[in-house]
């Protein structure tokens, strides 16, 4: 463990980094150099929890459809709903909204340029606000990503759990110490990209790494040790169990209420459960809260069943569609659509992998 490292190799390692940013780095990303607040705050917010292959696409898209934020704070929810669509953890995506709306309000659309203003933004923390001020405004704020704590637990052979309390103050305080106050943005974003494509969870590029004759964990063997983690992940398995009332070439849905993940999401009526139930159950179930009348006949499709596994949770699904007689009471939240108007609405990911699966099979397969 190496908790205090000596100023000569603090030194040694931000001259190096910048070195190899300025000579080798070639990864090229949209909102490199960027230095609208906007932009980069689009983008960080769309990079949590998502890769950059994928967030790509989204950032392009999000920029072109909503190009400043006044845009986008004009914007109605379910528009900006389905461009987030398929990007999950839509909390990050409420929070866009309400934090676009009260810059546009309240600071008359100017984005805040001081790391405090920042940081006091609904769904921004300290990586994003240390991103944004020192990326738009050079403010002298060190990025703490997953990137760079792998960099500096490596380099530094720093064994301190990057989910402890204690490892979180390390870090912080060390990624400090080496940020470079004449250009944070551009040693943020170095050791960002370094982590990205040199120093990466699996397969590092150890052999042709300028740090490998300092770097602890490379001399002492321990590169895929570090960084260390303390707590684990406990998965929580879920039931939702769907079913799809269908009337007159119309189905139920409704928009998902609560504070959950898929809050504002639409989905079809659903009784969720702690463990899987037969069909049969799932009828029984929509009888006893009277969604659907005793004399009202119904045709059971055999049920599809799909999952989703989250970073928390393993969301299983089981999709009951009811070709129907008359149109039910059901609940006073249904909003009776064509099926051909379902891409008009944003679903969480479990309801798209199935309408996905409708929309592939011919005819005669159903």
């Amino acid at each position: 463990m190496n908790s205090n490292p000596s100023s000569s190799l603090k030194k040694a390692f931000t001259k190096g980094l910048l070195e190899w940013n300025a000579g080798e780095n070639s990864r090229v990303m949209p909102w490199k150099g960027e230095k609208d607040p906007y932009r980069i705050w689009i983008s960080e917010i769309i990079l949590q929890q998502t890769r950059v292959e994928q967030g790509l696409d989204y950032y392009n898209r999000f920029i072109k459809t909503f190009p400043n934020i006044r845009k986008l704070a004009a914007a109605p929810d379910e528009k900006v709903f389905k461009c987030w669509e398929g990007l999950g953890y839509y909390s990050r995506c409420r929070n866009l909204l309400t934090t676009a709306r009260y810059i546009t309000k309240e600071k008359a659309g100017h984005f805040p340029d001081t790391y405090k203003a920042i940081l006091s933004l609904k769904g921004i923390g300290p990586y994003t606000a240390a991103a944004i001020s020192s990326f738009a405004f050079q403010l002298p704020h060190a990025v703490v990503d997953g990137n760079v704590y792998r960099v500096l637990s490596r380099y530094f052979g720093i064994d301190t759990p990057t989910d402890s309390t204690a490892g979180k103050k390390m870090f912080n305080r060390l990624a400090e110490d080496l940020l470079d106050p004449g250009q944070p943005g551009l040693y943020n974003q170095a050791i960002m990209d370094f982590g990205a494509v040199v120093c990466k969870p699996a397969a590092p590029l150890c052999a042709s790494c300028l740090f490998r004759k300092k770097c602890v964990a490379f001399r002492g063997g321990r590169v895929s040790e570090l960084p260390l983690k303390s707590k684990k992940i406990r998965i929580r398995v879920r039931w939702l169990n769907f079913i799809i009332p269908v009337y007159n070439d119309r189905l139920a849905l409704r928009r998902r209420s609560g504070n959950d993940i898929w809050q504002g999401l639409f989905e079809f009526p659903m009784i969720e459960t702690n463990k899987k139930i037969s069909p049969e159950k799932l009828l029984e179930a929509i009888a006893a809260k009277k969604w659907v009348d005793k004399k009202n006949k119904i045709a059971c499709r055999e049920p599809r069943y799909f999952r989703q596994q989250l970073s928390h949770q393993l969301v299983q699904g089981m999709f009951v569609e009811l070709q129907l007689s008359e149109q039910p009471v059901g609940e006073p939240d249904w909003q009776w659509v064509k099926k051909k108007q379902l891409g008009k609405f944003s679903f969480p990911g479990l309801i798209r992998q199935y309408l996905a699966h409708e929309k592939a099979l011919s005819p005669r397969q159903r």
